[in-house]
């Protein structure tokens, strides 16, 4: 089976990294947010108040043009973290998929790291379910409640995802879960993320003393539902004053197999999202939720400075996919639009490049970028993605000119112009296609309306992805 690292990867060294001069290995700091999407000050949305997130995009690199391959978190991060593409309709499609069930013969890198030397640790929700390659980092993952993750992780309260009393009062009869947000007044951390952050600080100082290079992830629970959030977070917004959609309305001529996530509605309080209450209510929390995390991000790196590790640390911050916020009528992922698959993706490596990019990087580039950045070995006959270390030494350099994206069935090509996706059944097929240059919002679908060679071109992209990767 050839895949498509065999293809693309011409050999480790290459491109030295000015990285690779240094005497000592460098560490990671793995950084992972859920349902984050580049909703950020430093991507442009003057409104949302994230401060350290946008100074760490400052002194790294800023990926305009990054996109998960597949807009669900356990999928996304199975793919992610084995470098591996999905598959449908066997591999890293499921809501809740797991890379040790899916796929028990790929090495995540958590596993390629341990193996090679380094102490690696996982805090929070790293892999989508903490049993999944648990064996792969240097000690047993680290959760505020390490039973506590399965399909009933959001039944009210079971594991105390709600710290306001109010919330108890109104339950979704049918799932048991609390409403879709809360505003307690209690200190970051009373909820999960901030207990997280004050451990990730702590294992920074213990893995300093180790005299190993660590690996070193964090993952936080926000902003996912609910949009839960201490009180100060939601205080430093004025609702009224946060933008709604500007197209709340489905796009002409969308296929039918595009359809609006239902997760939202599992939760209390929420009846109809169309209404503007309702809206300007979701989006204020997920702001919330966005600066919440953001201000455990900046204690993380601050630790990181007052431990003298910034200069030997490579930290990387990504959202595990999009979320529509009201876009086309949608709340949530769960499609191949836009908003659910661009994701935010922040570098910042020792004698790397600063600045902002715009060449095309997906998720299942992550894992020999570190790789080669850390000098080490790729595994054989796994990854399916390309170093993007050319990039962090020169924003202007590219490594690919094409995303490839899954979602139930359809196949999604995204360029720096076009996204164009195809479901196929026999001889139908339905597509859409979006021109990003003139129609960066998605709301026409032109498939109907540009010669059909143009969408044979990214069909035939399509197919020779999905021979390598078969």
């Amino acid at each position: 089976m050839m895949k498509l690292s065999n293809i693309m990867l011409p050999g480790l060294m290459c491109c030295i990294s000015p990285i690779l001069q240094a005497k000592q290995k460098p560490n990671v700091l793995f950084l992972i947010a859920d349902d984050l999407r580049p909703e950020l000050g430093c991507y442009g949305v003057k409104e949302i108040k994230t401060p350290n997130i946008d100074r760490l995009a400052a002194s790294g690199i800023l990926f305009q043009n990054a996109y998960c391959n597949i807009p669900v978190s356990g999928a996304s991060r199975a793919s992610l973290l084995t470098g591996m593409y999905p598959h449908y309709p066997n591999r890293f499609v499921q809501f809740d998929a797991s890379a040790s069930k899916d796929c028990p013969e790929a090495i995540p890198v958590s596993q390629w790291f341990t193996m090679h030397d380094y102490y690696t640790v996982s805090n929070g929700k790293v892999f989508h379910n903490i049993a999944d390659h648990a064996d792969s980092w240097s000690e047993y993952p680290w959760r505020v409640h390490p039973e506590g993750y399965g399909k009933d992780w959001a039944d009210y309260n079971k594991w105390e995802v709600w710290m306001n009393s109010e919330s108890g009062h109104t339950i979704n009869p049918k799932t048991m879960r609390g409403p879709f947000c809360e505003w307690a007044n209690v200190p970051d951390s009373a909820y999960d993320d901030g207990k997280g952050a004050l451990r990730t600080i702590a294992d920074l100082k213990r893995l300093k003393m180790t005299g190993k290079p660590f690996f070193l992830a964090c993952g936080f629970w926000r902003p996912h539902l609910p949009f839960n959030a201490p009180r100060k977070y939601w205080d430093m917004y004025d609702r009224n004053k946060i933008p709604l959609a500007t197209n709340p309305y489905r796009p002409t001529d969308l296929p039918g197999q595009v359809k609006p996530s239902q997760e939202i509605f599992s939760y209390a309080r929420v009846k109809d999202t169309n209404e503007e209450a309702f809206q300007r209510e979701a989006k204020h929390g997920y702001y919330a939720s966005v600066s919440y995390v953001d201000a455990q991000i900046g204690l993380i790196l601050q630790a990181l400075d007052e431990l003298g590790l910034r200069e030997n640390t490579i930290v990387v911050l990504i959202g595990d996919h999009g979320w529509n916020l009201g876009e086309h009528t949608f709340w949530g992922k769960h499609n191949l639009m836009d908003c659910a698959t661009h994701v935010p993706l922040i570098v910042r490596a020792p004698g790397a490049k600063t600045g902002k990019t715009k060449s095309m990087v997906e998720f299942v580039d992550l894992y020999p970028t570190l790789c080669e950045l850390c000098a080490l070995p790729l595994p054989e006959k796994q990854l399916d993605g390309k170093s993007f270390v050319p990039i962090l030494n020169n924003p202007k350099s590219k490594i690919k000119e094409h995303v490839y994206i899954q979602w139930e069935g359809g196949d999604n090509i995204v360029d720096n112009q076009y996204s164009y996706a195809e479901w196929a059944k026999g001889k139908k097929k339905d597509c859409m296609l979006f021109d990003h240059k003139k129609d960066a919002a998605e709301n026409h679908n032109i498939a109907g309306k540009v010669k059909p060679a143009l969408l044979e071109h990214f069909a035939q992209l399509i197919q020779k992805i999905k021979s390598i990767i078969k």
